[in-house]
C-alpha cells in the first residue's frame, strides 16, 4: 500500500469524526452524491416497467433450450425470431414452432415457411382473422413447457437482473445457463 493512500484515508476519517471522536454520519451522507443512475448499455429498451432486456428462447418438447438470444425489450417479439434462429445450438432447425398470440402474423408465417421451412403455429388475436387451422393449435396446450424453461433460467440469479453493461457478457451468462441445463438433463 502506498503511504499517500494511507494518509488520504486518515485525513478523510479525521474529517468524519466530530469533537468527541464519534463518527458523524450526517456529515458523510451529506457530502455524498446520492442519485439513481439510468440503465445503460446496448439492447436496453424502454418498457412499461422501466428499461429492460428480453431473453428470447426456443425450447424443445422437454423444455430444454434449442436456441437463445438476448435483445432489447422495446421491439415486438415477432420481429426477433430471426435472431433466435441464428443463435440455434443445433445444425438443423425444427419443423414446427409454436408461439403465443404475439407471433400471430401472416407475413411471419409465410416468411418462415419459405426461408426456413418452419411451420409457425400461433393462436389468432382477438381482432385478427381466422387463418389458423384449429387442429394444429392442439399443440399450443403444451406451451407451458416454454414457461418452464424460463422458470429454470430464473433459478440462476445472474439472469434475473441484468447487471452487465455489455450485451455480449449477458448473452454469455444466458448461454452458460443453457449449457448447464442441457448437461444436467443428459
Amino acid at each position: 500500500m502506498r503511504s499517500g493512500t494511507l494518509e488520504e484515508a486518515l485525513r478523510l476519517l479525521a474529517r468524519l469524526l466530530d469533537a468527541q471522536g464519534k463518527l458523524n454520519l450526517r456529515r458523510s451522507v451529506r457530502r455524498c452524491h446520492l442519485r439513481e443512475r439510468q440503465k445503460g448499455g446496448f439492447a436496453v429498451g424502454p418498457t412499461r416497467r422501466g428499461k429492460r432486456t428480453k431473453i428470447v428462447a426456443l425450447a424443445a418438447g422437454n423444455s430444454l433450450p434449442l436456441a437463445v438470444s438476448v435483445q432489447s425489450a422495446s421491439p415486438a417479439e415477432c420481429q426477433l425470431v430471426e435472431e433466435v434462429l441464428a443463435g440455434s445450438f443445433l445444425d438443423e432447425l425444427p419443423a414446427r414452432m409454436i408461439g403465443d398470440k404475439a407471433y400471430d402474423s401472416d407475413r411471419l408465417d409465410l416468411r418462415h415457411k419459405k426461408e426456413y421451412g418452419i411451420e409457425m403455429m400461433a393462436p389468432n388475436r382477438r381482432n385478427g382473422g381466422k387463418t389458423q387451422d384449429r387442429r394444429k393449435l392442439r399443440r399450443y396446450k403444451k406451451s407451458w413447457k416454454v414457461e418452464r424453461l424460463f422458470a429454470w433460467m430464473h433459478s440462476f440469479r445472474r439472469l434475473v437482473t441484468r447487471w452487465e453493461f455489455h450485451i455480449e457478457n449477458f448473452l454469455g451468462f444466458v448461454q452458460l445457463a443453457c449449457i448447464h441445463m442441457l448437461l444436467r438433463r443428459l
